[in-house]
């Protein structure tokens, strides 16, 4: 009898049993890849009644009552990485499985393997499993980051039989697995890094963590969309979900919690590539501020916040008279429409003549910043810019703007004025309704700072003038 086949999705995973052009699931076009569907019908298995059990004299699990449930707080084991342990909630948990995701050459690896350095320092039995690289391979890329203690292992393989003998045999507290694509299962009819396969081995590595109570490190490539690659359900299989962002061009890396079972997801660490790895920045805004010109025009202050983490951020525009009859308009590390949009804003609510004017608006540093609060630094750069008055260097604008030309209120206003006068800067300027709640929250020294409430766009304008 002829085996059947299904089609799978190789951006979302979706399953289909004919071909189609696009994916029903994300709308893609031309990914649906055929697999074979027979692996599926092996591991399905008879339901065993409870008299079944019963009469083989085994034991029969019951529900419990919530009450009955005792709990403690997780053990934890320190990495040694005060970012990375800042994004995991404390540490590592024993018998928990983290996916690591992120662009080729982004840091993946190297900053596991300063993890295992650390830990094996530490006398933790680290084993590295690598499908992509030798030992050899792996020792060179290793002595660029210091002294690696006995405790860590190293395994050239992608069978994952093998992998699992080699976890028995050395018995270790924490397995990295890098990558999870090149990893494959001899009972699966599919090549490795198809959907098939990253389902098993994924589902296999969950329960080598929670019956042998070690940490597992999978590392998983991404798509083009920045999703892990393989099935959207691997996201939901493990226990953390960890990403490494920024632009390879760039120094700095954000290590950013998407998923978090132990712990919170509102908080990202901050690193900086160097020829020894990964170097923690202990003080994120001092390393974005580098190199700003102070009282220039166009060039303004914005207090960002990634997860429970405030970051000032420089924010550059350029307005100039264009010659062409499409004006050019450019954004770099905030939306493109955004910046359009506040343009329109300006324009039509005070009168601003930017209808004829290129505008290209940069956010300094490399990050990419999407929040609504940049919209009052994106309009106060505009300004800026087109009037060629400079704004106080000592000033942090912090607030959303309206269709109508409104400055409204932003979350978190407290922890971003705070983080202004932690960085030496004497006045924020932010929407007025958040203005009585920073007085009264504790976190802020109002004895440092000047706060400059404002409502409209209208008062920007003011400001550039005195």
């Amino acid at each position: 009898m002829k085996e059947k086949q299904l089609f799978f999705c190789k951006e979302c995973g979706t399953e289909v049993t004919k071909w189609q052009g696009q994916c029903p699931g994300c709308r893609a076009w031309n990914t649906l890849v055929e697999a074979p569907a027979g692996q599926a019908a092996k591991l399905k298995t008879k339901a065993v009644t409870y008299s079944r059990l019963k009469a083989a004299g085994k034991d029969i699990k019951k529900p419990l009552s919530i009450s009955e449930v005792k709990t403690s707080d997780e053990e934890r084991i320190p990495i040694g990485l005060s970012e990375f342990d800042r994004v995991l909630g404390g540490g590592l948990v024993p018998g928990s499985l983290v996916l690591v995701g992120g662009d080729p050459g982004i840091g993946k690896s190297t900053l596991l393997l300063q993890t295992v350095r650390l830990l094996s320092s530490k006398g933790v039995r680290t084993l590295y499993v690598s499908g992509e690289e030798s030992e050899r391979q792996i020792k060179m890329r290793a002595d660029r980051l210091g002294d690696f203690g006995g405790e860590m292992l190293l395994f050239s393989e992608t069978a994952m039989g093998e992998i699992i003998n080699a976890v028995e045999t050395v018995n270790p507290s924490v397995l990295v697995v890098d990558s999870i694509q090149t990893v494959y299962e001899e009972g699966v009819d599919a090549a490795p890094g198809s959907i098939s396969q990253v389902r098993e081995i994924t589902g296999t590595l969950l329960q080598l963590a929670k019956n042998r109570n070690i940490t597992v490190f999978i590392v998983g490539h991404v798509t083009k969309e920045g999703n892990v690659a393989g099935p959207r359900m691997l996201e939901h299989m493990v226990d953390v979900v960890l990403y490494i962002e920024g632009d390879k061009t760039a120094m700095y890396r954000i290590l950013r919690g998407v998923k978090n079972r132990f712990g919170s997801t509102n908080e990202v660490g901050v690193f900086e590539m160097q020829n020894t790895g990964l170097v923690e920045v202990p003080d994120p805004s001092a390393y974005m501020m580098q190199g700003r010109l102070e009282n220039e025009a166009g060039s303004v202050v914005v207090c960002a916040m990634e997860g429970s983490r405030g970051f000032l951020i420089e924010v550059q525009a350029l307005v100039c008279r264009t010659s062409f009859p499409v004006p050019r308009r450019t954004a770099v590390g905030t939306d493109h429409n955004r910046v359009n949009l506040l343009m329109a804003v300006l324009e039509k609510r005070i009168g601003l003549p930017l209808g004829d004017c290129d505008a290209y608006v940069n956010v300094a540093g490399g990050m990419r910043v999407s929040e609504p609060a940049l919209d009052l630094a994106l309009v106060a750069a505009l300004i800026s810019s087109h009037t060629g008055r400079a704004y106080d260097a000592d000033t942090v604008f912090v607030g959303e703007v309206g269709l109508v030309g409104e400055v409204r209120a932003v979350s978190q206003a407290d922890r971003r004025v705070a983080e202004a006068v932690k960085s030496g800067f004497g006045t924020v300027v932010l929407p007025e309704s958040n203005v009585e709640a920073v007085k009264r929250s504790s976190n802020v020294d109002l004895e440092h700072v000047k706060l400059i409430g404002v409502k409209h766009v209208r008062d920007i304008i003011e400001l550039s003038r005195q």
